[in-house]
């Protein structure tokens, strides 16, 4: 199994500084063992204007059958004589895949102490893999690479040059290259696509692969055309998991659709405006407002569902009534993001007990969500297509249970006072829906009917006496028989975890 990754460059950004991209000498050949033989790193040229690195890896195809993982989907063998006659030894594949996260796990990541901008920056980049199998053919190739910004070259390799006849077998050779993407987006794209075109893994599949999945395709997974194909595959076709992770990357684009990007609205009317003194955003508005009802409420203990990249959570560890506040998405990035917003590496020990991180995805019950005063799902739904709806409902208000609930959500009649926002078009591309105030008091009335709570609606930033808010909140409060209810619930859920312990 053979891998070559080639860049040029020039005096001042030599080519050679790949080698400190991949964190492996150019003047060395190493080598690195793996549970199925060993994979080498070697530079056949190096030098200032050109630079290419080689993955080569030796199969031990015996350790492969004892391991009972040879040749198939999910690890499972096609056929006893599969084992030992396949073409996992020479043709790239879920193999090497693996070698590339263990050999490179570093430069994936995007990580070069010693060349720190280069490591960000776009490269000349050559990839060529001599022999891919691809179930799908050359067409599927082009499909699945030339959307990440690749020129692809997909050779269909002939069963054999002596037969003509016979045709291409379900090989190809390919060359990807570009100047536009980072080395650690082009290991990525290999990392996932390269099972993928194998439709096969030589390990099982278990749910962790979702993690990973989500992990490599940050970024061009969630928009990619053909994510439902390329989940599937990787995934090995198992429903349950491909569920998961389709759903998960749905909810991705809520963390890419945060405030941030609906406060590019606010600051455009801002900037059309003549008053002299500038007016607050409607963003920090928001923000003001769900602090006051969270006070008023008596909220210690937050949580943050779809926290995104953390502006709440950061305004709410600055007021010292909130004693825990737990920030909740479904994206690493998002959360990362978060944690650099909030310094939590530089925080003290107790500040930095007050605060939480993790990842979880609100279609799903969640036990960690439990217990909590207040939970906020600030411009959140809308970002769920409506089928959707029913099971973040039961999550929060049927699982979780906080005490208290705030939910705000953009109030569509008000979309006629931007001059900025065309007519027709709701005020963000990943905007599901957006309702009118009688439908979102319709939603929020049968929800609090439903979980036991009571609702009151307060309008968010100027409320216009003809279309109202530009946002409308919804607080939810639990009602006293059910709040007792829900404590003696939840008291029951940790005894038989605990005992189940």
């Amino acid at each position: 199994m053979f891998l070559t990754i080639t860049t040029t460059g020039t005096p001042e950004r030599p080519a050679t500084d790949l080698g400190y991209l991949l964190h492996k000498h150019p003047e060395k050949s190493q080598a690195f063992s793996t549970s199925y033989g060993k994979a080498h790193v070697l530079y056949p040229e190096a030098d200032a204007e050109r630079c290419a690195a080689a993955l080569l890896l030796e199969v031990d195809a015996v350790a492969l059958v004892r391991r009972g993982k040879g040749k198939g989907r999910g690890g499972a063998p096609d056929a006893a004589l599969a084992q030992y006659v396949n073409d996992r030894p020479y043709a790239a594949s879920s193999l090497l895949a693996v070698a590339l996260s263990a050999v490179f796990s570093s430069a994936m990541r995007g990580v070069c102490n010693a060349r720190p901008e280069r490591a960000a920056q776009p490269l000349p980049l050559r990839i060529e893999v001599p022999a891919l199998p691809a179930r799908g053919g050359p067409e599927l190739v082009r499909r699945l690479f030339e959307p990440l910004g690749w020129a692809v070259t997909a050779e269909p390799v002939p069963l054999d040059v002596r037969f003509p006849e016979w045709g291409d077998s379900r090989y190809v050779r390919l060359v990807l290259e570009s100047e536009a993407l980072t080395l650690a987006e082009a290991l990525r794209h290999l990392y996932v696509l390269l099972p993928v075109l194998d439709d096969a893994k030589h390990y099982w599949v278990s749910s962790d692969e979702v993690d990973k999945l989500l992990r490599a395709g940050e970024g061009w997974l969630p928009d990619h055309p053909e994510q439902k194909l390329i989940t599937s595959r990787y995934l090995s076709r198992r429903w349950s998991l491909t569920r998961e992770a389709m759903e998960r990357l749905e909810l991705v684009r809520l963390a890419e659709a945060d405030d941030s990007e609906v406060e590019d609205i606010d600051n455009a009317v801002e900037a059309e405006s003549e008053v002299e003194e500038k007016p607050t955003p409607l963003a920090v508005q928001r923000r003001d407002a769900i602090i006051a009802a969270l006070k008023a409420s008596g909220a210690a203990r937050v949580l943050d569902l779809g926290c995104g990249q953390g502006q709440l959570v950061q305004a709410l560890l600055k007021d010292p009534a909130f004693t825990e506040i737990v920030g909740v998405d479904v994206s690493m990035r998002a959360l990362t993001i978060a944690g650099r917003r909030l310094k939590l590496d530089r925080m003290g020990e107790r500040q930095a007990s007050r605060v939480k991180l993790f990842q979880g995805s609100l279609a799903y019950t969640d036990n960690r969500l439990k217990g909590y005063d207040a939970a906020v799902l600030s411009e959140v739904i809308e970002h769920l297509d409506l089928p959707r709806l029913p099971a973040l409902e039961y999550a929060v208000f049927g699982s979780a249970r906080p005490r208290t609930v705030l939910v705000t959500t953009p109030n569509v009649e008000y979309n006629v006072r931007w001059e900025s926002l065309p007519a027709g078009h709701v005020r963000h591309g990943d905007h599901r829906f957006e309702w009118t105030r009688d439908e979102f008091r319709a939603w929020a009335t049968a929800v609090a009917e439903r979980h036991g709570y009571g609702v009151q609606f307060v309008p968010v930033g100027p409320d216009d006496p003809e279309v109202g808010p530009p946002t409308q909140m919804a607080i939810f409060e639990m009602n006293t028989a059910d709040m007792n209810t829900g404590t003696q619930n939840n008291l029951n859920d940790e005894k038989k975890e605990a005992k189940a312990a």
